[in-house]
C-alpha cells in the first residue's frame, strides 16, 4: 500500500501539469546566439560566461605553469 503512494505521488509530481510553471526560453536564446555582432559565440551568455571563461583561462594557464615548474624541478636531481 505504501509503494501506491510512493508511485501516486511521483507520477503527480511528474505529470504535464507540472511541466507547464516553466516559460519556455529557447526562441529568445536563438535570437540571441544567432545575432551578429562581433561577440565571440562562448561569450554570448552574459556576464557568467564571462566569468566561466576567465576562471577556466585562469586555471589552464596556471596548471600548465605548474606543470613546467614540476618538470624543471623533477629534471635536475638533488645531491
Amino acid at each position: 500500500m505504501q509503494a501506491l503512494r510512493v508511485s501516486r505521488a511521483l507520477i503527480r509530481s511528474f505529470s504535464s501539469t507540472a511541466r507547464n510553471r516553466f516559460r519556455n526560453r529557447v526562441p529568445e536564446k536563438q535570437k540571441l546566439f544567432q545575432e551578429d555582432n562581433d561577440i565571440p559565440l562562448y561569450l554570448k551568455g552574459g556576464f557568467v560566461d564571462n566569468i566561466l571563461y576567465r576562471v577556466t583561462m585562469a586555471l589552464c594557464l596556471g596548471g600548465s605553469a605548474y606543470s613546467v615548474y614540476c618538470l624543471g624541478w623533477a629534471s635536475f636531481p638533488r645531491n
